[in-house]
């Protein structure tokens, strides 16, 4: 289980890939701070992957204090700065290949 003293240090902010032919594990992804990577879904052509982001800004032992909302973290507005910033918020990430393609697929 996530949190217990075997497993603390990988957090749930962060996605794993598998080769189910060599057995291979590899991070894919790394979500922001206090968050919890979850959801995953594709395209039916695969080039369009979808993950969730839930919670971020939440410390992994209690819940973040509404005082200082961004304490943590205040993803995604600090990453558009010109909105204005503000609270963290949960959502949805679509994430393509540089140049288009399958996910996962060699080259």
């Amino acid at each position: 289980m996530l949190g217990d003293r075997n497993h603390a240090a990988f957090g749930n902010n962060q996605m794993l890939v598998a080769d189910p032919v060599n057995g291979a594990v590899r991070r894919f992804l790394t979500g922001p701070r206090g968050c919890e990577v979850t959801g995953i879904t594709a395209t039916p052509d695969g080039q369009t992957l979808f993950i969730n982001i839930q919670h971020p800004g939440e410390s992994a032992s209690e819940r973040a204090d509404p005082a200082q909302p961004t304490a943590i973290s205040a993803w995604p507005g600090n990453q558009f700065p010109e909105l204005g910033g503000g609270r963290p918020r949960s959502a949805t990430v679509a994430i393509r290949r540089l140049g288009g393609g399958v996910i996962g697929a060699a080259g």
